[in-house]
Parts: C-alpha cells; structure tokens; sequence
C-alpha cells in the first residue's frame, strides 16, 4: 500500500467541536453509517451504527447513551440499553454480539475516521 492510498482511507466527518461530549452522532463513512462519540476526556471512537438488538432501525447506536464501566467507555444501545464497549465494539452483556469498530483520529481539530478495527 502506498502512502497516498493509506491517506485515502482516512475520511474527514466533523470538526471536534462539533462534537457534543458523551453524544452520539451519525456519518457516511466509506459507504457505511457510522457513529461518533466523544467522551468526557476528549476521546472520539467510532463504532457501526446498527444496534444488533433492535429488530428495527430506531436511529441506530448513535442514539444511545454514553457511559463508563470502570475504565470502560461504552454505549448503551437506544432500544435495549446493551452496552458496546467504544474501543472494540464489543457488547459488554453479551460477548458474543459486537458491532463494527473503527479507527478514529484527530488532525489540526479535524475529526478522520479510518479503516474497520480488526475483530
């Protein structure tokens, strides 16, 4: 891979500023919805937008609420109010369910998203 094939990868969504802490908000981001969170500690992650516990859409995981378990960052899912650890992905009541988890970064106050963590 080349070094301008890996700067395409990464893909402006927001200004960090933009970003409400502990609020959840949705982009396109390589063709797939995204959400964004920034924590209390200004943190970002990025995490798919499917809530695999809803049987519909309901606004996806952007819409839920951001927490801490221990030194855990997650999101409680809007429908069912399961917690998604915001670093993996992983749902923290049900270790077999987890939802796409995405590298983020932060460049002069410009929030990127980057490829899909690997599981």
């Amino acid at each position: 891979m080349t070094g301008h094939e890996a700067a395409e990868e990464w893909r402006p969504v927001c200004r960090m500023v933009e970003l409400a802490v502990d609020r959840g908000v949705t982009a396109l981001v390589h063709g797939q919805a995204i959400a964004i969170f920034r924590t209390g500690d200004d943190a970002v992650y990025a995490l798919g937008n499917h809530d695999p516990f809803a049987r519909h859409a309901g606004g996806g995981i952007s819409r839920g609420i951001v927490g801490r378990r221990g030194e855990t960052p997650f999101v409680a899912s809007p429908a069912h109010r399961h917690a998604f650890d915001l670093r993996t992905g992983r749902c923290l009541d049900d270790h077999h369910v987890t939802v796409p988890a995405y590298d983020v970064k932060v460049v002069e106050g410009v929030v990127l998203v980057g490829s899909r963590k690997a599981a």
